[in-house]
């Protein structure tokens, strides 16, 4: 379990990070601003006219009595706008990190910078538009294995009992996998680390990722949450990414003194 605690921990240290360096986390929250005003109007959207698309996808009411009609359509509605707004938090990182790719990019090399003994961070060597390409594509990728997903439990959603205890569960931790691999993938994608590899580094340390993506899964539930914890979010990334490949990782003044805290709350 204690991989699920450190997990936690780099996302702690990632807002930590950000905090201390306010220039890197205002840059970083203009792609989490835009990406949010696009979001909010799609699903303004479908709360508006959501009645008029369940109406139309189902003929075959339009001859039941009340109330079975209104119940049918009234639940469906709402089915596909929770289904929307759990696809929105699975799409969410991954349109804000294709959209702010050069901001992350620039905040995980000072990340790396930050914490490496040498003060150097990897770079791919790749031109930029390459470099969106690649990060298009694998964003893509995860966004169809996020469907899946999501159409998987959507249908277990409707098992009693199950439906409404685990399939919550475990929707949170299904996000939580895939929001990690996209935050990672900016500091892996410096390292030419491609998707297929990133994925096995993921799943050999699941309680690591767990501990880091699914607190950040529940919390980017609020919109406007997600957009302050980006930044830090990208941050705490890049140090887990140093951890799941190996490389030693220089701790900050803050972290030391962290530690000691720790150290003498546990001794006395």
């Amino acid at each position: 379990m204690s991989d699920l605690a450190t997990g936690f921990r780099y996302l702690l240290k990632g807002q930590r990070w950000v905090a201390r360096h306010g220039k890197q986390y205002g840059f970083g929250l203009l792609p989490g601003l835009l990406t949010l005003v696009l979001y909010l109007a799609a699903l303004t959207a479908l709360a508006l006219w959501g009645t008029d698309l369940t109406t139309w996808a189902t003929p075959f009411a339009d001859d039941w009595s009340s109330p079975w009609q209104g119940l049918l359509r009234g639940f469906l509605t709402g089915l596909l706008f929770v289904l929307a707004l759990l696809l929105s938090v699975l799409t969410f990182t991954a349109m804000t990190l294709l959209i702010g790719q050069p901001f992350y990019e620039n905040l995980s090399e000072k990340v790396d910078r930050d914490v490496s003994r040498d003060g150097t961070a990897p770079e791919s060597g790749l031109p930029l538009y390459k470099e969106l390409w690649i990060s298009a594509r694998d964003s893509l990728r995860i966004v169809v294995r996020a469907l899946c997903w999501a159409v998987l439990l959507f249908a277990l959603g409707f098992v009693p009992f199950v439906g409404q205890t685990v399939v919550p569960v475990l929707g949170f931790m299904v996000t939580g996998f895939f929001l990690t691999e996209e935050l990672t993938g900016v500091a892996l994608q410096r390292r030419r680390v491609e998707l297929r590899e990133r994925l096995a580094l993921l799943r050999s340390r699941r309680l690591l990722v767990w501990g880091f993506g699914t607190p950040l899964a529940l919390a980017f539930v609020v919109p406007f949450v997600a957009v302050f914890l980006m930044p830090g979010a990208v941050a705490g990334a890049t140090l887990m990414a140093r951890d799941l490949l190996g490389e030693e990782t220089r701790e900050t003044s803050e972290d030391e003194d962290s530690d000691d805290q720790e150290t003498s709350a546990s001794a006395s």
